[in-house]
């Protein structure tokens, strides 16, 4: 497939020019009457751009009094939906959300969706914004609009002219439409343009005319335009938005925010940035080495030699990093062979790779990953079993080396093998999440309690970072 490129200098020639907005501002603008903001992200890699959340796996109205009851801005549940069938993630959106409500209601705050997922546009929409509208709707909240705004500036996505890009700044920027992301499996799409896109994914329900847009010129120069299109949303009416930079995020946070005091109410749909934004959280400095032995101080990890990096991605850039690593620190390296999993030999084969895991953990570093080649079925719900079968096998990996040698840290590459390696394998239902092992990108999870307590977890999205990325955070996590 040809590529069309640009530079971030061509897209931008003749735009207005970024304005100055601070975090301190937008967190000013919030004051102490904003809604608390309950995050249903569809795999664990959101948290890359915040800080000092409190992170569920699990979301009983228990477990989400507690998240709400620490005083949070945000509060992050981990719902895992990009794996699931519409079916099921539709069941699960809609429990999380009834019982957010709940528990909200019983705290005495207000609370706003946040439907957070991929910034390559992969996941279930329109499906998931509809469901929290119902949920709201069933506790007497209309909803005016659907915030759309996947760009994550950080990992090179961003929204230009309403086309939404994938690249860097040193390789150009390519139109995600024309992306192997847009050949997803399960996810796969057409549009780059995200009016086209909204009116592909919703099969024609909202016609790409009829999709509100909020340029760049307009969100740097003209907020009385920008509030013009907030404030005249109606019956969650989709809007997308350009944006490029944090900046422009907390220009669109203000304008919000302001929407909000004048009686709107919004579900957003969006790439990890956004809730940084939102919340007026400042862009954070990665977490050192010194930090990160801090979480393993008492804890199971404190007195372990070495680490696993379980690697379930197989997006061009994940094999990448991990020919990096590979080279740089010579790991030892264990394949869950897809084909045998799905197979009858299962048993055999996954009991002498975690012998040989747990024997090589006491001399060094081992990667746990699954064949490169992807294997997939013969449609979308076809496709996504045989993933879950083989999350359900790099799960019992991870949970019974944690039972026999507890390791220094984990470190999960890619979105379903990071949520399953969490929830199951490590047997975490709240965390802490508390920063970047890089500038914007790639989270440290501290679990608060379970058997995974003081073992830093690295949760590490598959299309993120340059080649070096992965091998770098193995550095710090090592020392």
């Amino acid at each position: 497939m040809a590529t069309t490129r640009a530079s971030k200098q061509e897209l931008l020639r003749g735009r207005a020019a970024a304005s100055l907005v601070t975090a301190q501002a937008v967190s000013e603008a919030r004051g102490t009457t904003a809604h608390r903001l309950v995050v249903l992200d569809d795999d664990p890699t959101g948290t890359q751009s915040v800080g000092d959340l409190p992170v569920l796996m699990e979301w009983s109205e228990a477990d989400l009094h507690w998240a709400l009851g620490t005083g949070a801005p945000a509060v992050y549940v981990m719902t895992n939906t990009r794996s699931l069938a519409p079916e099921t993630a539709a069941a699960r959106n809609r429990e999380v959300a009834t019982n957010a409500l709940r528990a909200a209601a019983q705290l005495g705050v207000e609370i706003d969706f946040v439907s957070r997922s991929d910034s390559t546009l992969r996941g279930h929409y329109p499906l998931e914004p509809d469901v929290l509208r119902e949920a709201l709707s069933e506790h007497g909240i209309d909803v005016d609009g659907v915030i759309i705004v996947p760009a994550f500036g950080d990992a090179g996505r961003i929204t230009v002219n309403g086309i939404h890009y994938a690249g860097s700044e040193a390789d150009g920027f390519v139109p995600v439409g024309e992306t192997e992301f847009a050949r997803d499996a399960s996810f796969g799409y057409n549009a780059s343009d995200l009016r086209e896109w909204v009116e592909e994914k919703s099969e024609g329900r909202h016609r790409s005319s009829d999709v509100a847009m909020i340029s760049l010129d307009d969100l740097r120069s003209d907020p009385e335009a920008v509030s013009s299109v907030l404030e005249g949303l109606t019956n969650a009416a989709p809007v997308v938005v350009d944006i490029v930079e944090e900046s422009d995020l907390r220009e669109l946070s203000l304008a919000i925010l302001k929407a909000e005091r004048a009686g709107k109410r919004f579900i957003h749909r969006v790439g990890p940035p956004f809730v940084r934004a939102l919340i007026g959280q400042d862009l954070l400095s990665p977490l050192s080495a010194e930090e990160v032995d801090q979480i393993r101080s008492g804890g199971e990890g404190e007195n372990a030699h070495a680490g696993i990096i379980v690697v379930g991605s197989h997006v061009e850039m994940t094999t990448r990093q991990l020919n990096v690593l590979r080279d740089r620190r010579q790991p030892t390296e264990l394949e869950i062979e897809v084909p045998t999993v799905l197979g009858s030999e299962r048993n055999q084969h996954l009991s002498e790779l975690i012998a040989r895991a747990v024997d090589a953990l006491g001399s060094g570093n081992v990667v746990i990953r699954t064949s490169r080649t992807l294997v997939t079925g013969d449609d979308p719900d076809a496709s996504l079993h045989i993933a879950r079968t083989v999350s359900d096998a790099v799960v019992e990996v991870v949970q019974r080396i944690l039972e026999s040698s507890p390791p220094r840290f984990v470190v999960a590459k890619g979105g379903i093998t990071s949520s399953d390696v969490a929830s199951r394998g490590l047997g975490i239902t709240r965390a802490i999440v508390r920063g970047p092992m890089l500038p914007g990108i790639v989270s440290l999870w501290e679990p608060s309690v379970g058997p995974a307590r003081g073992i830093p977890y690295i949760v590490f999205a598959g299309n993120v970072g340059d080649d070096q990325a992965l091998a770098d955070v193995v550095d710090k996590l090592a020392q």
